[in-house]
């Protein structure tokens, strides 16, 4: 037999993954995040896919106030996962953040938009979230048109989870203020 099939996985940690940005071995267009030790490789980000997300994130801007929004940018939910939601509405902060990335403490809502990444997102991603105790995620499925309200994280999963189609009235438990009709999250 070959012992090599029966080696682990060399998992990375988020100061080794920083080191090697720092080092260039990433360029700075990569479009790579961190999940679970491995280097994962996100998908290109279709028209449809920039158009949701920019427009969800002035949606929440103009119906929320006093959180940071972000996009597309790094939260660190453990020494072996730094993913890159579509969206993140986080605890405001003076700041910024600029002292190190957010992590599970400070998120109040993520966002995840999916297209091609529509199973990744629903079998890695959220999973992942619900361990790390993020306590609301939103996944606007642009294949199906619906948004999924996941709460309520217990393990590695949400114990609940509604399913919104157009015509119908999305609000976050977190952020009562925060109410979208998901037709206009579903561009297109």
């Amino acid at each position: 037999m070959n012992a090599k099939a029966f080696a682990p996985p060399w998992l990375f940690t988020v100061a080794e993954y920083h080191r090697m940005a720092e080092a260039g071995i990433f360029t700075e267009d990569a479009r790579v995040e961190l999940i679970e030790g491995e280097i994962v490789a996100m998908s290109p980000i279709g028209s449809r896919h920039a158009a949701c997300v920019d427009r969800i994130a002035a949606l929440v801007r103009d119906r929320v106030s006093g959180v940071i929004v972000r996009v597309q940018n790094p939260i660190r939910l453990s020494d072996h996962s730094e993913p890159q939601p579509d969206l993140s509405l986080l605890r405001a902060r003076d700041d910024f953040y600029a002292a190190g990335h957010p992590g599970p403490e400070d998120v109040l809502l993520l966002i995840e938009v999916a297209d091609a990444s529509v199973m990744y997102d629903r079998n890695t991603k959220i999973p992942l979230y619900a361990r790390s105790g993020i306590r609301e995620v939103w996944l606007a499925d642009l294949v199906t048109n619906v948004v999924e309200v996941h709460s309520a994280p217990a393990g590695s999963s949400y114990s609940q989870m509604q399913r919104f189609q157009r015509g119908a009235t999305v609000t976050s438990a977190q952020l009562p203020e925060l109410r979208i009709e998901a037709a206009e999250m579903l561009i297109g």
